[in-house]
């Protein structure tokens, strides 16, 4: 079995997040046959959604995305591709939100730096 765990802040406010996670939550239904279901809360909703081979959850907050999945032994040898797939899927709708936090796109921004002056890529300390 394979965990996936992805943490995503944002700047978009609760109303505004639990707009993005229904919308990643409807693309799961179709993209990927899960079953969603939504847990409204007075300071943060859930996301738990399923299929055969996954379980696992959106946690909805005014300022960041917390989801964990499970992944059964045959979906577990794709682990790095599905998640690969839903940083991609929720970072777009994240952007779309107009919300994909400050510090989100800081630490990218970051690492593309640090990444070009590695020793390793040929570039400057």
């Amino acid at each position: 079995m394979a965990d996936l765990s992805i943490h995503r802040e944002h700047a978009l406010g609760l109303e505004r997040a639990r707009k993005v996670a229904w919308k990643w939550a409807e693309e799961a239904e179709k993209k990927f046959d899960m079953e969603c279901t939504v847990i409204e809360g007075d300071f943060s909703d859930t996301v738990e959604f399923t299929r055969s081979g996954v379980t696992g959850r959106l946690i909805v907050a005014a300022d960041h995305f917390d989801l964990e999945a499970k992944l059964g032994f045959l979906l577990g040898a794709f682990a790095k591709t599905i998640e690969g797939e839903i940083q991609k899927t929720l970072d777009d709708l994240l952007a779309k939100g107009g919300g994909a936090g400050t510090a989100a796109k800081k630490a990218a921004k970051n690492a593309a730096k640090d990444a070009a002056k590695s020793p390793a890529s040929g570039g400057k300390r």
